[in-house]
This record gives C-alpha cells, sequence and structure tokens, in this order.
C-alpha cells in the first residue's frame, strides 16, 4: 500500500497495489500492520456502509468525547467525494479541508483522525460506501457542521438544484456557531 500524506497533519490517502490479470484483479483493502507501521496504531471496532444515490450529501459529521471516531472510508461502488475538515480549535489548519475523490475504479481509501468532521457527496448514479471505525457510534455524542458553510470553501461538486440532504444535516450550524469540542492541544488517542 501505498500511504499518502495530505497537506494536514493526520489525515492520509491510501492507495493499493493491484494486481490484475486475464481473472480479474486482486488487492489487499487493509494490513494492520502496514497501517501501523505508516500512520499509527490503532483498533477498528466497527464497520458501517452506506447506500446513496447521486446528489446526496451527507455530513458533515463528528462525534463528540469520549465517542469521537477515527475513520478509514471507501467507495467499493460508484464514486464519491469525500471531505475532511479540520475542527482542533489552535490547529494550525483549524477550518481547512482535504477533499479527495474515492471510487471503485481507483480503490482509495482516506483515513481521518479523530478531531475531523467529515463528510461525501455522490458523484455517480449509485455509490456504496464503506467505512471502518476505531470507536462504537453513540448518537448522544453526535456533532455536525453545515455542509452548506461557504466558508470553508468545498466545492461539493453537486449542482445545488441536485443536492438531497437529510433533515438533520440541514440543521447543523456554521463552523463559527459550533461548540469547541475538540482542541489542538487535547490527546485524541488516549
Amino acid at each position: 500500500m501505498n500511504f499518502i500524506k495530505t497537506p494536514i497533519e493526520g489525515l492520509y490517502i491510501i492507495e493499493p497495489r493491484i494486481f490484475n490479470d486475464k481473472r480479474g484483479y486482486f488487492f489487499e483493502s487493509f494490513s494492520q500492520r502496514e497501517f501501523d507501521e505508516n500512520i499509527r496504531p490503532i483498533k477498528f471496532v466497527q464497520d458501517n456502509e452506506s447506500m446513496s444515490t447521486y446528489g446526496v450529501m451527507r455530513g458533515l459529521h463528528y462525534q463528540r468525547m469520549p465517542y469521537t471516531q477515527s475513520k478509514l472510508v471507501r467507495c467499493t461502488r460508484g464514486r464519491v467525494l469525500d471531505v475532511a475538515v479540520d475542527i482542533r480549535h489552535g490547529s494550525p489548519t483549524f477550518g481547512q479541508h482535504v477533499a479527495v475523490e474515492l471510487s471503485e475504479e481507483n480503490k482509495r481509501q482516506f483515513f481521518i483522525p479523530r478531531g475531523f468532521a467529515h463528510g461525501f457527496s455522490v458523484l455517480s448514479e449509485e455509490a456504496i460506501f464503506q467505512y471502518k471505525c476505531d470507536n462504537y457510534y453513540a448518537p448522544q455524542s453526535e456533532g455536525g457542521i453545515s455542509l452548506l458553510d461557504n466558508t470553508l470553501g468545498i466545492d461539493w461538486q453537486i449542482p445545488s438544484d441536485r443536492a438531497i440532504l437529510s433533515e438533520k444535516d440541514l440543521v447543523h450550524k456554521l463552523l463559527a456557531e459550533t461548540p469547541h469540542d475538540f482542541n489542538y492541544s487535547d490527546n485524541l488517542y488516549a
């Protein structure tokens, strides 16, 4: 696997080594040893999957302490634009984001550590999205930032008249209006 650092510390794009032949292809989608050596030791405890259609936008979600989560995400069918926003107050990259296209063709994965809000938009007719989490989902600790926060500068690549958002995602506040749930100096992995 190729572990690619992004401009924001802690965010990684992971590209697998794909072996093609006349039968099809093979690749290793996760190796605990390689992940621990190249990013950091982690223990994933929950896998999730969603299916969405073109124009669906999900996010920008996170979980508050003590249930905050790191995620390893990928798109196994179709194409999504995946986005992580640094919400660690005091971070030199606070409010900045990294966007990466994940697809069944490129087989890329995106690692999003604790202290980031996460979301994606579906660019294909349909997409199946999978992610591993290092903490269990806890509905009482849900947090979110508006996908429509223009101060973040995210181009979701979906025309506004085609965007499909849940009622829950429509009521998230702007980043400037959200509580200080994470600080850059916090040890989020304790």
